[in-house]
């Protein structure tokens, strides 16, 4: 077995901090935030709030196993899916969007 040339070792150790600090610089945002991106004004600040206490929401957290991994992955997906909903439905009853539109891509899943 023929040794590393030295030129290379630091061109790795260059790729593997490169690596790493693509790494670190991904969004620190869990998934369900993403419904709420939008302006911060008082309107939009009571829909996220109506959309976190909506009846389907309540209903999802009340449904949820603790202990069981593929259960908990579904009902957070549902989850997710129900806030956005309300908060989307919130919006359009204040007149701050308006409705139609497409619907989320949803992810694949066993469910």
């Amino acid at each position: 077995m023929r040794p590393i040339p030295l030129p290379m070792v630091p061109m790795r150790r260059s790729l593997v901090l490169a690596a790493l600090l693509l790494g670190a610089c991904t969004p620190s945002y869990r998934a369900d935030e993403a419904a709420f991106r939008g302006p911060d004004d008082p309107a939009h600040r009571e829909c996220r709030a109506e959309a976190e206490n909506a009846p389907a929401v309540v209903d999802i957290g009340r449904r949820t196993l603790i202990g069981n991994v593929a259960q908990q992955e579904r009902m957070a997906a549902e989850r997710q899916d129900a806030v956005a909903r309300a908060y989307q439905d919130c919006l359009r009853r204040r007149g701050l969007i308006r409705g139609g539109g497409v619907e989320p891509v949803r992810r694949p899943g066993m469910f």
